[in-house]
């Protein structure tokens, strides 16, 4: 996710530096130089000495592997007048293909409406964790589960965000010798993986209690037990993933995946609480089902099918069953169904937060019941303060509080009479 920690014109760069420090420490451990062609660094390739007639062959440099992800093969022949030039061109051979700006402009794309999903949802959702945590009438399991669902979407918006406004904003004037380090951009990189997988395990943590919930009519499940999986077991795996990283693949940031083990630590246990909550889905639509039939004994079939369908559309974001359409293809390599994952992953999972934050906070009952009651108490007290001041200004103005009774405000009894009668 978050590539090398640097610009990426500036990581170019940082790479070709390493491999002309290399090239001339290999160059300077030979001990001596057949009569030929010399040992030769041509800013992109280090050439080892070689005699007259013979054609040296090497991979694409790995600056423009990373770059580009094209491999290839170009060679030089040593002449009696020298090293001759590259054959075939880099352009040709290590360069970048002809879709590439295609490439470019999809994943602007992408980029530009997951920022826009992101950001839409970190509205709404610090909006609802706020109405959650003042009202105290809403203080419960269920609400506690939702704030701290609300959260985990949080600090992944927010680290979407800063990864792309911080560690990948880039520019032509980028000043490369202020780049983060190493040390900062694997913390940054943990920190992320962490918020992630804090996510997931949290839309586990929403299924598990609503199942629960619906099948155990006594009992009741501590909140700590819940705290310990939505927050608890991602930061087990993660120190895993991280002893993992420092003996298996200790490379750059931690951004590369070359060795399978450690990047399976973090994606495994995602791919599992997607399928658990995958199931946990279905049996909670089986048990709707079962309730609808029971509650609506020779009803109408209709009014029961759109229960059901409306009950299963709410679940869909809660349980995260979104995610299930490419979890078969989380290790895939096939360029066309990667961008499709791409697409449906990232923007369509930023705008998930938005979608939770609606449905469970902004269109439930209990909560606009709350928003109304409050209001109301708000305005009463304001016109009340209103006919106050009317009252003292013609007790002023008379003289005396003797003048003829001051007829209060209609609207404010109005509002009075309807506060009394909802509590």
């Amino acid at each position: 996710w978050l590539r090398h920690g640097r610009n990426p014109t500036c990581h170019f760069l940082w790479e070709l530096q390493r491999a002309e420090l290399v090239c001339h420490y290999e160059l300077k451990k030979q001990s001596m130089e057949p009569a030929g062609c010399g040992g030769l660094w041509d800013n992109i390739s280090c050439w080892a000495p070689a005699a007259v007639g013979e054609v040296v062959t090497l991979s694409c440099p790995p600056a423009l592997i990373h770059l580009f992800g094209r491999q290839g093969n170009i060679s030089r022949n040593c002449t009696e007048a020298g090293w001759s030039d590259v054959y075939p061109s880099l352009s040709t051979v290590c360069w970048s293909s002809d879709n590439k700006p295609n490439m470019l402009l999809f994943y602007s794309v992408v980029k530009t409406l997951y920022t826009l999903g992101h950001s839409l949802s970190l509205i709404a959702l610090i909006t609802s964790t706020i109405i959650l945590c003042l009202f105290r009438r809403l203080h419960c399991t269920r609400n506690y589960i939702h704030v701290n669902l609300f959260v985990s979407f949080i600090l992944r918006a927010v680290a979407v965000l800063v990864k792309d406004s911080v560690i990948f904003s880039h520019n032509e004037n980028t000043d490369c010798s202020t780049q983060p380090s190493l040390v900062g951009c694997k913390v940054s990189l943990v920190m992320f993986n962490y918020f992630i997988m804090a996510n997931f395990f949290w839309l586990l943590v929403e299924g598990l209690y609503l199942h629960t919930l619906l099948l155990v009519t006594y009992g009741y499940t501590h909140l700590a037990v819940y705290l310990t999986i939505g927050w608890g077991l991602p930061s087990v795996f993660l120190v895993v993933w991280v002893f993992c990283r420092i003996y298996l693949e200790d490379t750059g940031c931690w951004e590369r995946n070359d060795i399978p083990t450690p990047w399976r630590v973090i994606n495994w246990p995602i791919m599992a609480s997607v399928i658990i909550n995958f199931v946990l889905f279905i049996s909670i639509i089986r048990i709707l089902v079962q309730k609808l039939r029971c509650s609506d004994v020779g009803g109408n079939d209709q009014s029961q099918y759109r229960r059901l369908a409306k009950s299963t559309l709410l679940l869909i974001p809660l349980f995260g069953v979104n995610y299930m359409v490419f979890v078969y293809l989380v290790e895939t390599e096939s360029d066309g169904i990667e961008e499709y994952k791409i697409l449906f992953d990232l923007v369509l999972g930023s705008f998930q937060g938005l979608m939770v934050a609606i449905l469970y906070c902004f269109l439930n009952t209990e909560v606009q019941g709350e928003l109304k009651l409050k209001w109301r108490s708000v305005s009463l007290k304001r016109y009340m303060w209103r006919d106050y001041r009317l009252h003292r200004g013609s007790i002023s103005h008379n003289g005396t509080d003797n003048s003829t009774p001051f007829q209060r405000n209609s609207r404010a009894q109005s509002i009075l009479q309807t506060e009394t009668t909802s509590l």
